[in-house]
């Protein structure tokens, strides 16, 4: 796949917690500030390490969990009036927010983390960093027409990036980040609405040995290599920002879940 941008991050100021483990639900969207007005960079450290995988015992354990956490068809979420229904494939479930408007299908097996900052967080149970969320825009500080407002899918795609670069800065010596574009397009859903779909990699090198003096003991090695896989969409003149993200190694094995829960991405009226 042909990449659109490079770019390089070294180390930054200190770090705050990461937005997906702090935030309280009232404060708009740290990812999404990008889009709403020019802000200072806030450092923020990263989220989950990579888990070793490879043992046929964590496919047979993912599966049992899958078993055990699909028991009810139906369930609803407070004041909120969010829904989970299966669907007739059995292999999702649809999540459906009707208080913030959207909603989008999710991997049955998948489990929901509360307090995790963003308006829905679920990931695999198994493979902590493959994960999925949505980020809103605050209602009184956005007033969205059309995702366009964005500019061109390329434009929105640069933004994506920056977000994504400045929440995994770090304050370690001898981090480097490198990070692509992958690719930045738009489609018209079947609910007649332009969405835009961004998907970079991103990838962090560090040392094992960072205060050494000489150069040849401070060798940087690759720590981690993930896909963020984002979908932009525009209602109720808010931004609704879908993202996932997997790490590069079993993107094979997830990527037609992940990308299925992109497609299923809409945005929705809300009813007054």
């Amino acid at each position: 796949m042909p990449c659109l941008g490079v770019t390089t991050v070294a180390s930054a100021p200190p770090p705050r917690p990461h937005p997906a483990l702090s935030r309280a639900s009232s404060l708009p969207s740290p990812f999404l500030s990008f889009f709403l007005a020019p802000r200072v960079p806030t450092a923020v450290s990263a989220t989950s390490q990579p888990l070793a995988i490879g043992a046929p015992s964590e496919v047979l354990r993912r599966n049992v969990l899958s078993t055990l956490l699909s028991t009810s068809a139906v369930l609803l979420f407070g004041p909120k009036r969010t829904a989970l229904a299966e669907t007739t494939g059995g292999a999702f479930r649809e999540y459906i927010d009707t208080f913030d408007g959207y909603s989008f299908l999710y991997p049955k097996g998948w489990i929901q983390v509360r307090g995790a900052g963003a308006d829905i967080f679920f990931r695999d149970p198994v493979l902590l960093d493959v994960n999925m969320s949505v980020d809103i825009s605050s209602p009184s500080s956005s007033n969205y027409k059309t995702v366009e407002d964005l500019g061109p899918p390329e434009k929105a795609a640069e933004g994506v990036l920056k977000q994504y670069l400045t929440e995994f800065m770090s304050t370690r010596l001898g981090v480097r980040r490198e990070s692509n574009v992958l690719s930045a397009s738009s489609k018209v859903g079947d609910d007649g609405k332009l969405y835009y779909e961004v998907e970079v990699n991103i990838k962090s090198y560090a040392s094992n040995n960072e205060l050494a003096v000489m150069p040849k003991d401070r060798v940087q090695s690759l720590e981690w290599d993930r896909r963020y896989l984002t979908v932009l969409g525009v209602e109720n003149n808010r931004l609704y920002a879908l993202r996932l993200q997997s790490p590069e190694r079993v993107l094979l094995e997830e990527e037609g879940d992940l990308r299925r829960v992109m497609d299923s991405f809409r945005v929705n009226k809300i009813e007054a």
